[in-house]
């Protein structure tokens, strides 16, 4: 091995904490050019029992606020966490948010959040295996009036002698998504957007963003070499990028950062393909059915399995472990 998996969370935030090799990133992916970027605080605790949310890679880039989250395992409730984050990066806003006075009777004022002050959200979701059954590159999702999709679905106006019936729709739609009265238009330019790393690999089609994904996928491969990344030396940004990767630079906690991973990535694998293998024997009906029971049951199993490795790495004995999850000695001794 010459470099560590991008795709691991530890390495990930490792590369993206540098704020030059994340600007570079999303001008790739955007295909835009950043003026200025602000990076910004990545863990909060949002609600009353102070349960933490952590970001990957969070940022104020003009009149946008961006998250980046990389995904490397199957999850059952990917798309509602997403959405979460998504909305989250919203309210966070009320942190920095200033008041206005509005002005009342007798001389009175008060003081009230400024709502105008809110921008726009981005949050860009890097799946590293997941492709959500779609074959392109990426797919984007935002807020838009309903009469949109009613429109796209209806299959009774998509007739070829229905023209002029159709272009009287798209009007409606037009007039809809136009309408800026009392900034509408904000709800449009929120952005959800799934980008799927093996898609972006196996399409190759001519982009800024590809090079990240391919040199992510090389790294997944723990026998790569230092031969396999000689195309991007002559980029300063890339080469920052193997610098904080490169396994020349590891400690201790690094190997075993690894190898743990590595154990979590196996189990992980072996539940999939019972998932798998269940959904086949039993048919299409009867295999989605197993497949929601064995999703919800390899989540579990992955919160245990983190909860164990930290609890380890925390001198946690056998019987405390053992209560804090559903595993069994042989299981946890073999995370040991």
């Amino acid at each position: 091995m010459y470099l560590a998996p991008l795709n691991y969370d530890r390495y990930f935030k490792k590369v993206f904490s540098e704020t030059r090799i994340a600007k570079r990133f999303l001008e790739d992916f955007f295909d835009v050019e950043i003026a200025e970027m602000e990076l910004l605080p990545t863990k909060h605790k949002i609600t009353d029992d102070a349960t933490a949310v952590e970001f990957d890679f969070r940022c104020k880039i003009g009149d946008n606020f961006v998250i980046i989250d990389m995904q490397q395992w199957f999850k059952t409730d990917i798309v509602k966490r997403f959405y979460m984050y998504h909305s989250m990066n919203t309210v966070l806003q009320l942190e920095k948010m200033p008041d206005k006075s509005i002005d009342l009777e007798e001389n009175r004022k008060r003081d009230i959040k400024d709502y105008d002050k809110l921008i726009p959200v981005i949050t860009l979701i890097w799946l590293a295996d997941d492709d959500l059954n779609f074959k392109d590159d990426f797919v984007s999702y935002m807020m838009t009036g309903e009469v949109v999709n009613d429109f796209i679905k209806n299959k009774n106006i998509w007739r070829e002698d229905n023209i002029l019936e159709l272009i009287a729709e798209r009007e409606k739609c037009l007039e809809i998504i136009n309408n800026k009265t009392r900034k509408l238009d904000f709800l449009g330019k929120n952005k959800l957007i799934y980008a799927f790393q093996p898609n972006i690999v196996r399409n190759k089609k001519y982009s800024k963003y590809l090079k990240w994904f391919e040199l992510a996928e090389k790294t997944r491969n723990k026998l790569n070499e230092k031969g396999w990344f000689d195309e991007y030396l002559k980029d300063e940004i890339f080469v920052e990028i193997i610098k904080r990767i490169n396994i020349e630079s590891f400690e201790q906690v690094d190997w075993e950062y690894i190898t743990d991973y590595e154990k979590f990535r196996e189990k992980v694998k072996r539940y999939e393909q019972v998932f798998f293998d269940d959904g086949k024997e039993q048919g299409i009906e009867q295999g989605i059915e197993i497949g929601i029971e064995r999703g919800i049951e390899l989540e579990r199993t992955r919160n245990a399995i983190e909860t164990v490795i930290k609890g380890i790495k925390a001198g946690l004995s056998n019987e405390i472990l053992k209560l804090m999850t559903d595993l069994t000695d042989d299981q946890i001794d073999e995370l040991r």
